[in-house]
């Protein structure tokens, strides 16, 4: 019956009190969300952030060290599959094995200037591994 009533949503809307809704009839602007929905939100985007990096980078993702994995789940995370996969030459220098070059593509973009501290923090885990 809530859900009959309230409708679902997946996706924020107002509603006609003018609070900012989503799901059934969670009201964000006043209850906001707890920290186990929180989480749970996260998780469930670190897990599609680690699959979007199996998809891009394939089977070896999974061997490269874990500061290299943990930069590219940053910026799957951040960017979604059709941003990151726009990143070609980074990509390019990854495939070679081109850690260096891979940080400097990844600081030569938009997503850097617009990103600032968080790329140059991404870029050294790259370099670094």
């Amino acid at each position: 019956m809530i859900e009959d009533h309230e409708g679902r949503r997946t996706h924020p809307y107002r509603d006609t009190a003018g609070c900012l809704t989503i799901g059934v009839g969670r009201n964000l602007t006043a209850r906001g969300l707890a920290a186990d929905e929180i989480d749970l939100l996260r998780d469930n985007d670190l897990r599609l952030a680690r699959a979007i990096c199996r998809d891009l980078f394939g089977a070896g993702f999974a061997s490269w060290p874990a500061a290299r994995q943990q930069a590219l789940i940053s910026m799957a995370f951040n960017l979604g599959e059709p941003r990151l996969a726009g990143f070609r030459r980074m990509r390019a220098a990854i495939a070679a094995g081109d850690w260096h070059r891979a940080a400097s593509e990844a600081l030569a973009s938009r997503w850097a200037r617009q990103t600032g501290r968080r790329a140059i923090h991404i870029a050294e885990l790259m370099r670094d591994g």
